[in-house]
């Protein structure tokens, strides 16, 4: 939990090794679900559509949001958008998925148990996650 915007920036300029989950990462607008979850590992591992997709589509069947994967930014709901964008993050395999003020990314959403369950059934599709919110909205989480 951090204090104020500052020590958030701080935090984020401190880490240019996470990779961010933020409402300032938007989707492509022109792809769908699938094909900007794709385009990580196409453009930095080198990986063909095919296999890229696949990797993807089993992402989002983890996850059981298969239903969105043909859907363009505009026509997705909070959610389905910041499972996209986490999933574009999870495909990096960053040393750290850093989800910056999930409120603002899931404003209609009771986003603590929604991320804690989204979290845990990628478990082990990454090393480590980091949830960026302010000091406030700490009641909003369970200890752990």
């Amino acid at each position: 939990m951090l204090a104020d915007g500052a020590a958030r920036q701080h935090l984020l300029d401190e880490h240019p090794q996470a990779a961010q989950v933020s409402v300032g990462l938007p989707l492509r607008a022109n792809l769908s679900v699938l094909e900007n979850i794709c385009i990580v590992p196409q453009y930095r591992q080198n990986l063909g559509y095919e296999d890229a997709a696949d990797q993807a589509w089993g992402l989002l069947g983890l996850l059981g949001r298969t239903d969105c994967a043909f859907k363009r930014d505009p026509d997705l709901d909070h959610e389905e958008r910041f499972i996209a964008k986490l999933l574009r993050a999870v495909v990096l395999t960053p040393p750290i998925i850093l989800i910056d003020r999930p409120g603002m990314l899931l404003p209609d959403t009771h986003y603590p148990p929604f991320l804690e369950r989204t979290l845990d059934s990628l478990e082990g599709r990454f090393a480590q996650c980091w949830i960026v919110d302010y000091q406030w909205n700490e009641p909003l989480y369970a200890p752990r």
